[in-house]
């Protein structure tokens, strides 16, 4: 059976998770640490941390996620293995948990006032129509994230940790400024360059190849030329669009519009919203003087700063956006104007109400559109639903997969051939094709079908393996022209290497750059006065591989370079610094940049203290298992040489 769909709401918890400075700084990249056995279920355990396969799990799809959307390709199991993503995960989530570990030990950490302020300002959590924090909305979102609000509430604790241990390292944090003076030195330098390129019409043209010649390039070259396993299946997709279609003029039924209103009615309304302001004192003695003050005029965040504590104010926000909820219940029945001191569930505060607003109750008509559409929704997600289930009552009948389709109403189609990377027998890039059915497509064998399978946004999809095409490299008369190109390409770049390598040698000798370059058929070409701040406009007529080779090669150091058009051939005449005004500004501009970078290599060097501190054990192969992969398999054990 399909399970419901979920809304989505990554933006929060992306926000969150790639706020950590654990992740900022480091990524996931750190090199792994010695693992020792884990008790349990646990994958990682970093002191009185840990984190199980299931949590693991789910760190790991995000992160697979997040690497999919930016190479903007689906990301397959065979990918993922070759690639070790799972170690590559296992090792930023114990420097993520270590470090986050060692600020718990040492005392930062933020209290849960702190907190529960952070998680009320959090839009996500807010109902859309109200505009005010929801209970209801954030458990939902954390359910839909799998969290607990005790395990969301150490990720967010986790995060402002991080950035309040931040904040303090960088505060007036500066690098001296001679720092500074080289990065000006670095950036200022002034280079005059030389250069002229090999090009392909300048070299021989090889005769065109035997077939000799040509199989033992394919031999060579089977790597390039071999083409990929590739499949055909057949797909069965269950998509709301169709549905939507069938159930467009479908009646509403009135009976369910009135329950959702009722149902719905006190968070559609405007509720009643203030502006108030909270400090929070110690005790009474304290409150009386906040108050007196704040009845004086003096402003709440004066107040607040000099009792060493934050005001906190809420502008125009309703009773549910209060974090102290009994405070917000007191609050609330204050008149406009009023200051009073009152105790909440995190302590004594003194507030003061600015400002109220009347809430309104919606009618019916007003919400009916929504409600209508939403009901419509269901429907089709009503639709889909039992279009699934007719075709999976036809199929375990013993209907084959075509056959269930048509008795359950919906289409199917045949794919491929298709690599796992989305590429037909033609080479060209298949549009449109969801990753998650190319990749359960290719995690079955021949003739092999899935179950019913969430696809997403309210989509199902079922896949039968068709055919399995195994790895192959064509034939040469297939692919002669292919070859041929690669050939003569191969044989013309070595021809240029060994005349670029011959003219290099002569510069090198003691000849003219203009010598070897006329000798040639060449013209040098000039450009003085190179530096990094004016390159990066010279790259459309120079060459980025030419301006880079000219900024890492030493003064009358003759270099080569490939280039796009050929090998370059290139000399730095001459080498000036700048030590006018410019360069004392630079100079000043750059401290930013580099206290920046020094303090990046800082917290690295934090984390990985706080590893081998902490002595953070892992499971490689436990994570292994949690990511999806295959066991790897042990080396057999050597057998013991026999003395003769």
């Amino acid at each position: 059976m399909p399970a419901e769909k979920k809304t989505s709401a990554t933006s929060w918890f992306t926000r969150i998770v790639l706020g950590l400075v654990i992740v900022a700084m480091a990524g996931f990249g750190l090199t792994q640490y010695s693992v020792d056995a884990i008790r349990g279920d646990e994958v990682i355990k970093a002191g009185s941390r840990s984190i199980d396969s299931a949590e693991f799990r789910r760190e790991y799809d995000r992160y697979k996620k997040r690497a999919e959307q930016q190479a903007g390709q689906p990301i397959t199991t065979e990918m993922a293995e070759q690639n070790n993503l799972d170690s590559t995960v296992l090792n930023g989530l114990a420097t993520r948990e270590a470090f986050s570990e060692l600020l718990h030990k040492i005392g930062i950490r933020p209290s849960d006032s702190l907190i529960l302020a952070q998680i009320s300002k959090i839009p996500d959590f807010f109902n859309p129509i109200t505009g005010a924090f929801d209970d209801k909305t954030f458990t939902a979102r954390l359910t839909e994230n799998g969290y607990t609000k005790p395990g969301f509430d150490r990720v967010l604790g986790d995060e402002m940790a991080s950035q309040h241990w931040a904040v303090a390292i960088q505060n007036g944090f500066n690098v001296p400024r001679a720092y500074g003076a080289l990065g000006s030195v670095f950036a200022l330098e002034a280079r005059d360059l030389a250069y002229f390129v090999v090009t392909p019409q300048s070299v021989p043209q090889p005769a065109a190849p035997s077939d000799a010649q040509l199989l033992a390039f394919i031999k060579e070259s089977k790597g390039d030329l071999m083409v990929p396993e590739m499949r055909v299946f057949t797909v069965v997709p269950f998509v709301p669009g169709a549905a939507a279609a069938a159930v467009a003029n479908a009646p509403i039924d009135a009976a369910e519009l009135q329950k959702r209103f009722n149902f719905r009615k006190d968070t559609l309304s405007k509720p009643e919203t203030r502006t108030l302001v909270q400090i929070p004192v110690k005790d009474q003695a304290s409150a009386q003087k906040v108050t007196a003050r704040l009845t004086s005029g003096e402003a709440p965040a004066a107040v607040a700063r000099s009792l060493g504590v934050d005001a906190v104010t809420y502008e125009d926000k309703p009773l549910t956006a209060v974090a102290d909820r009994k405070i917000g219940e007191a609050a609330f029945r204050l008149a406009s104007g009023q200051i009073a001191t009152l105790q909440g569930d995190l302590g004594l505060a003194v507030v003061r109400v600015a400002n109220v607003s009347p809430g309104r109750e919606v009618t019916l008509e007003e919400a009916r559109p929504m409600l209508e559409a939403e009901i419509r929704k269901d429907m089709v997600s009503e639709k889909v639903y039992a279009q699934t289930q007719a075709y999976d009552d036809a199929h375990q009948g013993g209907a084959s997969l075509p056959d269930a389709a048509k008795k359950a109403g919906v289409p199917f189609e045949t794919v491929g051939p298709i690599s796992a990377q989305g590429i037909d027998d033609k080479r060209r890039q298949m549009q449109g094709l969801p990753a998650k059915i190319l990749e359960t497509a290719f995690s079955l064998p021949a003739g092999g079908e899935s179950e019913i399978t969430e696809l997403g946004e309210g989509a199902y999809f079922a896949v039968r393996v068709e055919k399995v095409i195994a790895p192959y490299v064509q034939p040469l008369n297939e692919i002669r022209p292919v070859v041929t190109n690669a050939w003569m390409r191969r044989e013309i770049t070595r021809a240029m290497e060994a005349r670029t390598e011959t003219l290099v040698a002569r510069v090198r000798k003691g000849e003219s750059l203009e010598a070897v370059a006329a000798s040639a058929g060449y013209a040098v070409q000039r450009a003085p006065g190179l530096s990094r701040q004016t390159a990066e406009p010279r790259v459309a007529d120079i060459g980025r591989e030419i301006l880079a080779r000219a900024f890492a090669a030493k003064p009358r150091e003759a270099w080569s370079t490939p280039t796009p058009t050929g090998f370059a051939i290139g000399l730095i005449d001459n080498v000036r610094m700048d030590t006018g005004p410019t360069a004392a500004r630079m100079a000043e501009m750059n401290r930013g940049e580099l206290a920046q970078a020094v303090f990046g290599e800082m917290a690295e060097s934090a984390q990985v203290y706080a590893r081998t501190k902490l002595k953070v054990r892992t499971d490689p192969a436990r994570a292994r298992a949690a990511a999806g992969f295959e066991p790897k398999e042990e080396p057999a054990a050597k057998a013991p040489e026999k003395k003769g």
